[in-house]
């Protein structure tokens, strides 16, 4: 098998292989950060009964409106290559929520994992039954392939993203974040003023001022602002 056939391979194999048993109740923050509770189960290859359960913590950043050019990347700080090329599968063929950015990485302070000798439906079913019952809006429980497993989390987090970007765009538009000023949305030029207003407070924050005003194609319009903080930051 060829290293892109492979590669292919690995990523499918774990979406297809990913059961999600509970999903979050409660909808994506759209103004804040939201963080999400995962209990994966998955049976180690090459062993019969043995399962381990992971759990953990995603951060997911506020949502952000972006234009066409500055949809490059999602962040995926903690995450696998694999993962890394679903996502890059995901941009390609989810159109419907390119209209916003949702970054997210694995929290690794909150990470731990265990095995049970036990057959993995039993021990998925006992995880489900006590996740309802802690009753907490942010926890999701699925099944899923022992490696690439981060895959199976980058498919949960891509289903909580759908299930949460209807409510994300009505709030955002309430608030008239969607409104163009200067051949932009409000929420970009806001998402600016807020980059720019931390670099002044904090200078090793330039470098990703910088990078933001590139992604959305507005460091000529901002040229002038940018290099007069850059000098008062010299003095």
């Amino acid at each position: 098998m060829n290293e892109k056939k492979k590669d292919s391979f690995d990523f499918w194999y774990a979406v297809n292989n990913t059961d999600i048993r509970l999903m979050p109740s409660r909808h994506l923050e759209t103004f804040g950060t939201t963080v999400l509770n995962y209990h994966m189960v998955s049976e180690l290859m090459d062993s019969v009964d043995q399962v381990r359960v992971r759990t953990g913590r995603m951060l997911a950043s506020k949502p952000e409106i972006i234009t066409p050019q500055a949809y490059a990347q999602t962040l995926l700080e903690g995450f696998s290559d694999e993962a890394a090329k679903y996502i890059d599968w995901l941009k390609e063929h989810e159109q419907e929520v390119r209209i916003l950015q949702y970054g997210y990485k694995l929290k690794q302070e909150s990470f731990s994992e265990q095995i049970i000798s036990d057959n993995v439906k039993t021990v998925a079913d006992r995880v489900e039954k006590d996740v309802k019952e802690s009753r907490d809006p942010l926890s999701a429980v699925l099944v899923g392939v022992d490696a690439p497993w981060d895959v199976c989390l980058v498919k949960l987090f891509w289903e909580v993203i759908r299930k949460s970007a209807g409510t994300n765009i009505q709030e955002l538009t309430r608030r008239h974040m969607f409104d163009d000023i200067g051949g932009k949305p409000r929420a970009v030029r806001d998402e600016i003023d807020d980059a720019f207003r931390a670099a002044n407070e904090n200078p090793s924050l330039i470098n990703r001022l910088a990078a933001k005003l590139q992604r959305y194609n507005l460091f000529e319009e901002y040229e002038d602002r940018f290099f007069s903080l850059v000098r008062s930051k010299r003095k």
